[in-house]
């Protein structure tokens, strides 16, 4: 005949007054360490208490109860509530959840307590953050309610926004939470898999390789490109800038580059009309010039005013590598002048 289970009786709960109660020496917790009291205490304070305190009753010598009760395991809790005590924002006869021991030792429940508390795996972390921004919290909120700053937040955030097969080999230890962070450089989920795919084959899976095969096709900030029309000017007309949210991106890359390359040829061409009011007789633009042209020119000061030129002086403009903060001085400092019959280096007239 088979040996019935034995069932386990689990400790009785209660409210008991926070006067009635007091920290027990059993305790194990004896450094300083995990989130602050007074973090402690305001979240409290937004929540109530989420998880009882874990109290056995104190008895005199003769083994009678005293009617107090002493807490071996939720010692940070219970100072905690002291502490809103203190700053009267709490009741000191206000009831408190417990959980009631008897037997066993006590210095066991507090150990258990601490050692089998498990932290939660960086990407829920990241999923709560999306469920509380999808809720309607700013990141402003979110960061006030959990200690953290915006800034943080939004990297948060962003993880949580990548591909969620992605996330799957994140949740599986397949990839580092550094390349997933790399990955965080675009929001589009199908190159996001597709590099992962090829990388994780190759083994060139490095974060920084991972960055750069994933901004291959888009242009830096810094490019004299962007430069030239203006970052903001390229967002007013539908550009898209993604940023990195974990290492210095200097302004993050443009992604549609056939806009940025429409809006430079359109300032360009605005340039050039501009310069010719000025007189000359005949004016190419260009993104680069070839290095024979630019080699055998001379560049003109803008200041003085450009006479009008000689009438078989070509005028060669292109962006500089470096613009200047005025587009026209810009076009002007990086005019080049040669003779169309290939002469010597030509001096302004």
């Amino acid at each position: 005949m088979a040996k019935a289970v034995q069932k386990i009786t689990l400790s009785p709960s209660r409210d008991i007054p926070f006067n009635k109660l007091v920290l027990s020496q059993s305790n194990v917790r004896r450094v300083k360490a995990g989130v602050p009291i007074e973090q402690l205490a305001e979240s409290i304070a937004q929540r109530t208490l989420l998880q009882s305190l874990n109290v056995r009753a104190v008895v005199d010598g003769e083994g009678n109860e005293t009617g107090m009760f002493e807490v071996p395991a939720g010692g940070r809790r219970y100072r905690a509530l002291e502490l809103l005590v203190k700053q009267k924002r709490m009741a000191k006869t206000q009831a408190v959840p417990c959980v009631v021991r008897e037997g066993g030792i006590a210095e066991d429940d507090s150990l258990a307590e601490n050692d089998e508390r498990v932290g939660l795996h960086p990407l829920d972390q990241f999923r709560a953050f999306k469920i509380l921004s999808d809720a309607g919290l700013s990141e402003e909120d979110i960061a006030a309610r959990h200690f953290v700053t915006p800034a943080i937040v939004k990297q948060r955030l962003r993880l949580a926004s990548a591909s969620p097969k992605l996330h799957e080999v994140y949740a599986e230890d397949g990839m580092t939470l550094e390349q997933l962070m790399a990955f965080s450089v675009t929001a589009d989920h199908a190159r996001q898999e597709q590099v992962w795919e090829s990388v994780s084959r190759s083994g060139y899976d490095e974060p920084y390789q991972i960055r750069r095969t994933l901004t291959e096709a888009t242009v830096r900030a810094s490019d004299r490109r962007a430069c030239f029309v203006g970052v903001e000017a390229y967002e007013q007309a539908g550009g898209r800038v993604e940023r990195d949210l974990f290492e210095d991106d200097g302004g993050g890359w443009l992604q549609d580059v056939a806009l940025l390359d429409r809006l430079v040829n359109e300032k360009l061409a605005a340039e050039a009309e501009t310069i010719a009011k000025e007189g000359w007789k005949w004016i190419s633009v260009a993104v680069g010039f070839p290095y024979g042209p630019i080699a055998a020119s001379e560049s003109l000061r803008a200041n003085p005013p450009i006479s009008p030129p000689r009438s078989r002086r070509p005028l060669l403009c292109s962006i500089p590598s470096r613009p200047s903060s005025n587009s026209t001085t810009r076009m002007r400092t990086n005019c080049l002048m040669k003779s169309i019959s290939g002469s010597a280096k030509s001096k302004r007239p």
